[in-house]
Order: structure tokens, then C-alpha cells, then sequence
């Protein structure tokens, strides 16, 4: 039985298993870190209160004046370990056991495994997790279904990395002196005490992927939170290597500052497409001049999303950061051979894209997709590890960032889609499942974001108007949220008595239809979680 740290309480149940993970020493490093942290972070989440009031009341994002030093002068990450020196492909998923075989035995160079927005945070699902990602470390990870087939891992596998949750995330059930512990440090403290030093010993690691963030001062929070775990398991600081996701778009003004502040720690940038579109609605939410086209229609070919991967690119470049590339949604589609055609047409042009640009690697979410998107890294960069010496010199401005066009199509079939699909993932995130395949597309929390949100902004947005001239409003949306929840039902294959869709469908209408804009649809919706 584990012996509790003291001013720690758990409220959630310890079987023998996850007793081998919340060890009375890893517990120990949770309440460390909290004590030590949990006041900055807090002052960081009122801080994006505060920002976001100014922007609300007309404030424009730019370059920080007061960093301009650190974007003009000549520094460099530190040099990273072997295996972080070729990405090009990478693959992402939740921490499902075997889901994590099946990435880390599929050829691509990393795994990103997610306790975050393709994981439904639920207490098991954290556990589990925390289990598989152990055992995975230390090549023991095996699986057997229901039929006796047996899955193991291979003796060569992708290197690991781990997401743990985003900053403005709690974990409910862990207190610290009566305070609930920030998510994210749950998740890396427990991943790290367990696992750190035999990566190292294995030569892959620990390594990270950093989300959410909104600032360099975020970047120094983490930062500091990674000296002072490394000083309590007595490891050289820089032992840690974190890729940050740029997955907001105020932190595309702070590139420069964010690979600045873990520059010890640093294992580059990564373009996080989803979430950044979701940013730039939830950012300029009351800007009555700023209104996007169908989801379909913001590409990484529209100008404000050119000018953040080029910028990405080039930022990380000159620092001799690693750069990745985002994920396309499309997947393999096994029932129809001309839909799947046209999926991997688009997978190619996608990755052959990020290529050109400058790109050292790209995601991917399914296995079917490595080689495809290996084929394109591989076009372009020969036998290099990398293209940090294709620098981009091309200056982009501010103003580039924030040209937010295409502002039409806005159509029925749009409006509809992001319903369908809100609703569909909602339903199966509430059930357990993070990570969804709708519409033969791989959804994540993302997808659910920027449906709720732009439902929610055509419908305040003066410019919210369809392209038959009809505004959307409150009336229409709750008319089309009635005819699309027994559509999503059918194509999920429940019955009318499974109450998770209809959860969802009222959960979607009003986060949709509320007077303001919540930040995050996860943080309401995981208080409703067992």
C-alpha cells in the first residue's frame, strides 16, 4: 500500500497496479514541483485572462519589444543527442497499449505518445497510460486481444517521446495542501521519476513535447520546472530534450523567446495546425472584422497559416532546432479504394509541401501513412538528418500572421459538418475514447475545438452570414443540432438509449450558443468524468 507524502490526498482509487506507479518517492516529486510552482503558474493562467481582455477590447498581437535582443542576436540551441537528429516522420496517439505497439513498431523515426488531447484524461486512462509508457521504455510492453493475437514490440522501435496535459489543465484528483496539482506536472513528474534514467541508459531519452503554451515566460516556467526534477533524481541538467508545440497563435510572436528560455532543454518547434486555428478564433473572438471560411477551406496554403509554418521554419533554422510539421487529418479509408486514393494524394501533397519548405519531419496519425510520408522527407532531404541549412531569409511580418483570410464559404454543409463532428467527438471523448475517426479523418480535441468555436462565431460575427445569405443564428443552429444527433448516432452505430451522444449534443449547444466563449471546452467536460 503506498504511504502518502505528507499534505498529499488522492481521491481516486489505488489498485496493486497503479500502486507500482504512484509510488510514496514519485508522489514526492509531485507535491515538490507543485509547491514550488504552482504560484507562477497560476499568475501565468491570470496573465492570459488579462491578455485576453485586451484583446478583446482591440489589441493586436506583435513582436515583443522588449525581447528584440534575443530574435536579433546569434545563439543556438544546445546540440542534441542522437536520436533526436533525425525526425522525419513522426506518429501520434494515446497512451492505449496497443496503440503504443503499434507507433512505436511502425517505422517511423518517433512516437509522441498523448496524455493529452487524443486521451480522454479519465483516471484509468492516466494510469494505464503511465503503466504502458513504463513498460514500453524498458521494451517489455506487449498486448494480446480478444481472438489471441499477440502484439510485442520489435527490437528496433521509434523513439519516444511523451505529451504531458497543457498548463491551464488540473488534475482533480491529486491535492497538494488543498490545492488540485497542475496536469501537466502530474504527468511529467510520474512519466520522468519512472522512466528518465533508463532512457538515458537506452540513449532515448526523456523526452517531451511541450503544448498549449502562450508566452516565452510559459517556455521559463517549464524550464525551470525540468532543472529542478533533474536535480531531485540526480540528473545533468540538459538531460531533458522538450519540442514545444506552437499551437497558439500568440505564441507564433514569441518563437525566437520560447526556444530562448529552453535553449539547454530544447528539441525544437513543432507546427500544431488544429489547435492554432482553434487560437485564432478563441484570440479574436470579438473582433467584428474577423470571421473564417468552412474548416475545409483554412489550409496551411491560406496566408496567415503560410506565414506561421515559414516563420516556424526559419526560426528554428537559425537556431539549429529541429522543425516539424503538423498533422494532416486524412487516413487510410480500407472500404473505398478511390476515396483512399485521393486521402494518400493528399497525405503526399501535404508532406512533400513541408518538405519544400524547409520542414525536417512531419506527423502523422495512422501507421498505413509512415511510408508515404517518409517517401516525401526522404525526396528532399537525401541522406541528411535534417535541412538546418536551409535557411529562409525572407522577413515575415505581423501583419502576415494576422491576414486572416479566406472569411468565405460559410455554408449549410460547413455549419453541419462542424456540428456532426462536434457532436460525434464529444459523445465518444465523454464514453473514454480521446482519439476518433469521423468521416475518414482522425479527430482529436482540436477538431471539437474549432467546431463549438466557429459555431459560436458565425453565430456573434456580423460576418457569420451563409453563402445563400441566410445569418447563422441561435434558431438554425439548434434546428441543425436536432437533425444531425440521430445522423451521428447511426454513423457511430449506437442506440437511442446510449446517453453519451446526447450528452455531447447538449454539451455542443450550449458551449455553441453561450454569451462568451469558454477557453477550453476539456476543462468543464473533465469535471463531469468519473
Amino acid at each position: 500500500m503506498t504511504t502518502l507524502p505528507a499534505g498529499l490526498t488522492l481521491t481516486a482509487p489505488i489498485d496493486a497496479r497503479y500502486a507500482e506507479i504512484l509510488t510514496h518517492e514519485a508522489l514526492s516529486l509531485v507535491a515538490q514541483l507543485h509547491r514550488a510552482f504552482e504560484p507562477r503558474r497560476q499568475a501565468l493562467l491570470a496573465a492570459r485572462v488579462e491578455r485576453q481582455a485586451r484583446l478583446d477590447a482591440g489589441e493586436r498581437p506583435d513582436f515583443l519589444a522588449a525581447t528584440r535582443e534575443i530574435r536579433e542576436s546569434d545563439w543556438t540551441i544546445a546540440p542534441l543527442p542522437p536520436a533526436l537528429e533525425c525526425r522525419r516522420v513522426e506518429i501520434t496517439g494515446p497512451v492505449e497499449r496497443k496503440m503504443i505497439i503499434n507507433a512505436l513498431n511502425s517505422g517511423a523515426d518517433s512516437y509522441m505518445a498523448d496524455f493529452e488531447d487524443s486521451n480522454t484524461p479519465t483516471w484509468s486512462n492516466q494510469m494505464e497510460g503511465q503503466l504502458n509508457i513504463r513498460d514500453a521504455v524498458r521494451g517489455t510492453l506487449s498486448f494480446a486481444n480478444e481472438a489471441g493475437k499477440r502484439y510485442a514490440l520489435n527490437e528496433k522501435v521509434a523513439t519516444l517521446l511523451l505529451r504531458p496535459r497543457g498548463w491551464h489543465l488540473d488534475e482533480k484528483h491529486v491535492l497538494v495542501d488543498g490545492q488540485r496539482v497542475s496536469a501537466g506536472l502530474f504527468d511529467f513528474a510520474l512519466s520522468f521519476f519512472h522512466n528518465a534514467k533508463a532512457q538515458i541508459a537506452r540513449g532515448a531519452g526523456p523526452f517531451y513535447y511541450l503544448p498549449k503554451m502562450e508566452s516565452h515566460l510559459e517556455a521559463r516556467l517549464w524550464n525551470d520546472v525540468f532543472i529542478a526534477a533533474q536535480t531531485a533524481i540526480g540528473l545533468p541538467r540538459g538531460s531533458i530534450k522538450a519540442t514545444v508545440l506552437i499551437e497558439t497563435i500568440l505564441a507564433a510572436f514569441e518563437m525566437d523567446e520560447i526556444l530562448y528560455e529552453l535553449r539547454e532543454h530544447s528539441a525544437g518547434l513543432n507546427a500544431g495546425r488544429w489547435d492554432y486555428i482553434f487560437s485564432a478564433i478563441k484570440k479574436f473572438r470579438r473582433d467584428p472584422n474577423f470571421c473564417l471560411a468552412n474548416r475545409s477551406a483554412i489550409t496551411m496554403e491560406v496566408p496567415f497559416m503560410r506565414a506561421y509554418a515559414l516563420l516556424l521554419v526559419q526560426t528554428c533554422h537559425r537556431r539549429n532546432a529541429p522543425a516539424i510539421g503538423g498533422m494532416s487529418a486524412l487516413i487510410p479509408i480500407k472500404s473505398d479504394p478511390v476515396a483512399n486514393e485521393k486521402a494518400m494524394a493528399g497525405i503526399r501533397h501535404d508532406k512533400a509541401r513541408d518538405a519544400r519548405d524547409g520542414f525536417d519531419g512531419g506527423w502523422v496519425a495512422h501507421p498505413g501513412l509512415v511510408t508515404i510520408a517518409m517517401e516525401e522527407f526522404t525526396r528532399v532531404l537525401g541522406t541528411a538528418p535534417n535541412q538546418w541549412s536551409k535557411q529562409r531569409d525572407e522577413e515575415i511580418l505581423a501583419e502576415q500572421l494576422l491576414d486572416f483570410r479566406p472569411q468565405t464559404p460559410i455554408t449549410e454543409a460547413g455549419l453541419r459538418n462542424n456540428i456532426n463532428v462536434g457532436i460525434h467527438y464529444l459523445g465518444s471523448w465523454l464514453a473514454g475514447n480521446g482519439c476518433v475517426p469521423i468521416n475518414n479523418l482522425m479527430e482529436d480535441a482540436a477538431t471539437a475545438e474549432i467546431s463549438r468555436s466557429q459555431v459560436w462565431q458565425w453565430v456573434v460575427s456580423p460576418k457569420g452570414i451563409l453563402d445563400d445569405g441566410r445569418k447563422v443564428n441561435v434558431a438554425l443552429v439548434r434546428a441543425l443540432i436536432a437533425e444531425e444527433l440521430p445522423r451521428v448516432k447511426a454513423a457511430a452505430g449506437v442506440s437511442h438509449a446510449q446517453s453519451t451522444y446526447d450528452e455531447a449534443a447538449s454539451i455542443f449547444e450550449a458551449m455553441s450558443l453561450a454569451p462568451t466563449l469558454a477557453d477550453f471546452l476539456t476543462s468543464p467536460l473533465y469535471e463531469r468524468l468519473n
